[in-house]
């Protein structure tokens, strides 16, 4: 392989990798030698954090990474991340109703735990109702908010009876959330605290830890997996760093084979002209969004003139291209564009930056400036780019004079902790959907009990809209209900949407499967990589 850089466009309405020759062979790896994937994600026990694996509080991007080696859920994405779910530990899941409110799974015949034991319905009602019972501060068991019951007919079948039509229900059931674990390993009604994880998946694990947090994650090849994929390596490590440079350091070295997020976006422009020897890069199309949330209940952006004005003021464009180059553009609106659904309710609004009108906005509503507040970020969740965004947002704001505005950056356990307790009037944060809707990007921020702790609630949005795109199983009929929450989102703003990025991979290039090692949803899918000579 000579080429640098390879890029795989999107398909027109959903993002999706397109494949190409480099794909490594179904037969695995015959060297047998282990394949090392090097991350900047941390994952650190503490008071703050007690149990990141678990599937009943984990809800960021990189701690279901690692659950989707280890734990199988009823449902799965496709390999591209795009498209309806596919059975994986169920041999077939189906809307039994018309309304979308009564769904059968039947399981695959001799499903094991990678103890040997048998997986049978009722491990998969424990899981799913453990999640529900325990309610978790990250608020990931609104995930299954919309099931009412779980009954169990025999030792294959599950069925799932929803308080309401839920068309986007088998994506969910594809999620860690729905983990499949084993009640001799998991308790009922408390987390698993530390790092351990016990499934059914493709791989087991085995962390390894130095000081609370984890250094080195060892995946290897579970042999009682029952599933639809087909793993091609034997072992995988994901090995954490620091940050993107040692891991850059370790890639060119051949310390790791393969790098994922976060990559820097000097890395990215570097390697895409000048990569190191043996080293390709990979962009991918990607789903990632980040904005800035509010507390719409307390502090100086309690007051919805203050979040238009700064709505107004902000230039996405400038930000994108000033902090993150190509790999960004600007997002007006909370779905992004390429999935079904999204309108640019922003830009419809407040059009391009402008002062005048944000003095008008702030003026109309008696509001004295400068607006004096604290912007929040995490400085080692997202990648080393993000103090430098938050520096250009805080540049924007102050320059406007219309604004006084300090910034601060916390490790993200201690970021998360307080953001969910409400300690924050404006902060920024990322998000990876759950599942390639637009749903995913609204629901989450906008219902009862979302992943925000946020006090924010339009009775409209939750009474009316969300129920209403939920029943259509038809997500282009959906469009409706999910333009006119984005359009309340934009004349309410209790987020600020700002950019949504592209993916990379680099890797060395004697591994394969590379290009599928990210799906456009973020999927960390480790059974695609082996080790062998391109095609």
């Amino acid at each position: 392989m000579n080429r640098k850089t390879l890029v795989l466009p999107a398909v027109i309405g959903m993002l999706a990798p397109v494949l190409v020759a480099c794909g490594g062979s179904d037969s695995g790896s015959e060297s047998g030698d282990g394949i090392a994937v090097g991350t900047t994600d941390r994952f650190m026990v503490s008071k703050a954090v007690p149990a990141p694996f678990d599937p009943a509080y984990a809800y960021d991007v990189g701690s279901w990474n690692v659950l989707r080696q280890t734990l199988q859920t009823l449902m799965a994405m496709p390999r591209s991340g795009s498209g309806d779910p596919v059975p994986e530990a169920a041999e077939s899941c189906i809307f039994t109703d018309s309304g979308s409110e009564r769904y059968v799974c039947k399981l695959r015949k001799d499903l094991k735990f990678a103890d040997g034991s048998p997986v049978t319905a009722a491990d998969v009602k424990f899981s799913i109702d453990r999640v529900r019972a325990i309610k978790s501060d990250s608020k990931v068991y609104s995930l299954l908010s919309t099931i009412d019951t779980i009954e169990t007919q025999g030792d294959r079948e599950v069925v799932f009876h929803l308080n309401t039509p839920d068309a986007t229900f088998p994506y969910k059931l594809a999620t860690p959330t729905a983990g499949i674990v084993n009640p001799d390993d998991y308790a009922k009604s408390s987390l698993r605290k530390g790092v351990e994880v016990d499934g059914s998946g493709p791989y087991t694990m085995k962390a390894e830890v130095k000081n609370d947090t984890v250094v080195k994650t060892v995946f290897t090849k579970n042999p009682h997996y029952k599933g639809q994929l087909k793993p091609k390596n034997d072992e995988v490590s994901l090995v954490s760093f620091d940050s993107a440079d040692a891991m850059g350091k370790a890639l060119a070295k051949g310390d790791v084979d393969v790098m994922t997020r976060a990559m820097s976006p000097e890395q990215i422009k570097t390697y895409s002209t000048n990569p190191p020897e043996n080293v390709n890069l990979l962009e991918m199309p990607g789903m990632e969004i980040r904005y800035i949330g509010f507390n719409t209940a307390s502090g100086s952006t309690k007051s919805k003139a203050v979040r238009q004005a700064m709505a107004q003021v902000v230039d996405r464009g400038e930000l994108a291209a000033s902090v993150y180059g190509t790999t960004a553009e600007p997002l007006y609106s909370l779905v992004p564009a390429g999935i079904t659904g999204h309108q640019n309710s922003f830009f419809n609004k407040y059009g391009d930056a402008d002062k005048a009108k944000a003095t008008q906005t702030l003026n109309d509503a008696n509001i004295t400036t400068p607006v004096k507040f604290t912007m929040h970020y995490t400085t080692d969740h997202y990648g080393s780019a993000t103090k430098k965004e938050f520096e250009v947002l805080q540049k924007q704001l102050n320059a406007s004079g219309l604004f006084d505005v300090d910034i601060k950056g916390d490790v993200w356990d201690t970021f998360r902790a307080a953001e969910l307790k409400g300690k924050y009037d404006v902060y920024g944060m990322g998000w990876f959907p759950d599942f390639p809707d637009a749903d995913s990007f609204l629901a989450p921020f906008l219902d009862k009990d979302n992943t925000l702790a946020s006090p924010y609630a339009n009775s409209r949005i939750r009474g009316e809209l969300i129920p209403a795109e939920r029943r259509e199983a038809d997500r282009l009929t959906a469009s409706k209900s999910l333009q006119l929450i984005q359009n309340i989102v934009a004349d309410d703003v209790p987020i600020l949407p700002l950019w949504q990025g592209k993916q990379y991979v680099a890797a060395r290039d004697d591994i394969t499967g590379v290009e599928r090692t990210l799906s456009s949803s973020a999927v960390l899918q480790l059974w695609e990589l082996d080790r062998g000579i391109s095609e």
